[in-house]
């Protein structure tokens, strides 16, 4: 993995980095299914999609280099990002640390010259990315019949 950065928090030392073996790739398409798709009993590879090449991945990991949060940033324009399939392990969830990922990323579109970045958020994590800045544009899909989406924006 490549290192961004290390943070000492309340619940430990996590480190976000880019993903760069396989192994570790691995385990980030892991995270997502388990959080983003199984739950909903999608079949294994609705976790990824056609664009996975051209994306930034981002990993949350913990002092043991376990993945404990993935996200990754797409380019939709030449002045904006899209943040997509952020998920945080259950046993990290609720405890801010998603806000590291956040932080990554916003700082790779910002190095980017990006002005903003787009997302679509499930209603249940609509407060978390507002506590993070961005805010709703408008009320969007529904997904799986049952997620509904938001889309939201932040100004960088």
């Amino acid at each position: 993995m490549i290192l961004i950065k290390q943070y000492n928090t309340s619940h430990g030392i996590f480190k976000t980095a880019h993903p760069q073996t396989e192994t570790e790739f691995q385990n980030y398409f892991d995270l997502r299914y388990r959080i983003l798709r199984q739950p909903w009993n999608q079949p294994r590879g609705t976790e990824r999609d056609v664009n996975e090449n051209e994306r930034h991945h981002f990993i949350l990991v913990n002092h043991k280099d376990e993945i404990a949060g993935v996200c990754c940033l797409q380019k939709n324009s030449e002045t904006e990002m899209q943040l997509r399939y952020m998920a945080i392990d259950n046993a990290y969830s609720g405890k801010q640390l998603g806000n590291y990922l956040m932080m990554a990323a916003e700082e790779k579109a910002i190095a980017l010259s990006m002005k903003t970045v787009f997302l679509q958020a499930r209603e249940n994590a609509v407060n978390f990315y507002k506590r993070n800045g961005y805010h709703i544009i408008e009320k969007t899909f529904l997904l799986f019949d049952s997620i509904q989406h938001f889309s939201m924006v932040k100004k960088l």
